[in-house]
């Protein structure tokens, strides 16, 4: 089958997107040896949005703040505050390991909201497929499930997956109403302003180490992963069919720890090379319709 001039560029889009935000785990980790972490996660957040309103300036007259700004407000709270609020308190209670492996829950969270709410085709090679996406992230993350773990850890890992299934359906629901690059830009900017802000309250400005590491390290994360990583993201999303767009971030673990292993040293495991297997055929079968199920879908 020949691919579209579309689909290829889609393609790149989702490769650009799960390698930065793949990278954004390991440096994330890097960035936090020099400053707290919700006033990491606040600054790098602001800048990201600050350089999408300046992007989207020359189309000013779609940004609508006075009627729109309840529905960026909700936005940014899902898909910002709480997904990485929970996320970076959350790391403090559970190995990063377990963390990450709950908070990819999201992508089956997400095909089955995309079929409750969207519309979106179901059948059972489908389910199979999420299911093992997840599992393949289980077993990438299976050398975290040691040391202590806390009920109030799991908790918010699943709310972070659950914040960020639930920002995505938002989105795509309202995708209509708002334009797709302010809309980006107000959460972003709407979240960095909260984040920041609780931040300043619980934490002290003067314990960031401001080094050319972390600099470059927060330039990097604020420009690829959040400013640009976010507009992918929710292109891909109003594009295409969200289930089959967030199968494709059962990747990003796999990213995060093949990074991990080349900059902190970490080690290659037979884990690592069952989850690829498995996330692999996950994927396939969420993409991919095969005979009856092909049809039972196109009905």
């Amino acid at each position: 089958m020949k691919l579209t001039s579309m689909q290829k560029k889609n393609i790149l889009l989702l490769l650009f997107l799960v390698i930065v935000w793949g990278v954004n785990w390991p440096l994330s980790k890097i960035a936090l040896a020099y400053a707290p972490p919700l006033l990491f996660a606040g600054i790098r957040t602001l800048i990201g949005g600050v350089l999408l309103i300046l992007l989207a300036l020359p189309r000013w007259k779609s940004l609508r703040f006075k009627e729109l700004w309840p529905i960026y407000l909700v936005s940014a709270i899902l898909s910002i505050v709480f997904y990485y609020g929970f996320q970076t308190i959350g790391l403090q209670y559970v190995p990063a390991g377990l963390f990450s492996s709950i908070v990819f829950l999201q992508p089956v969270l997400l095909g089955i909201f995309s079929w409750m709410w969207l519309g979106e085709s179901m059948y059972a090679l489908k389910i199979a497929g999420l299911l093992l996406g997840f599992i393949g992230v289980a077993s990438l993350s299976v050398g975290g499930f040691t040391g202590s773990i806390s009920g109030w850890g799991i908790l918010l890992a699943l709310a972070s997956a659950l914040s960020w299934a639930f920002g995505t359906i938002y989105m795509k629901l309202r995708s209509a109403r708002v334009d797709t690059l302010w809309m980006t830009a107000m959460q972003i900017t709407i979240g960095g302003l909260i984040l920041t802000l609780s931040g300043s309250v619980t934490e002290r400005w003067g314990d960031i180490l401001w080094n050319g590491a972390f600099i470059a390290d927060t330039l990097f994360i604020s420009i690829f992963v959040i400013a640009m990583g976010w507009v992918v993201y929710f292109k891909l999303i109003n594009e295409g069919e969200a289930g089959k767009v967030g199968s494709f971030t059962f990747l990003i673990p796999l990213i995060s720890i093949g990074t991990s292993v080349v900059f902190l040293k970490e080690q290659i495991t037979l884990n690592l090379v069952i989850g690829l297997l498995l996330i692999v055929c996950s994927i396939v079968l969420v993409n991919v319709k095969f005979g009856r199920s092909a049809k039972l879908s196109a009905n």
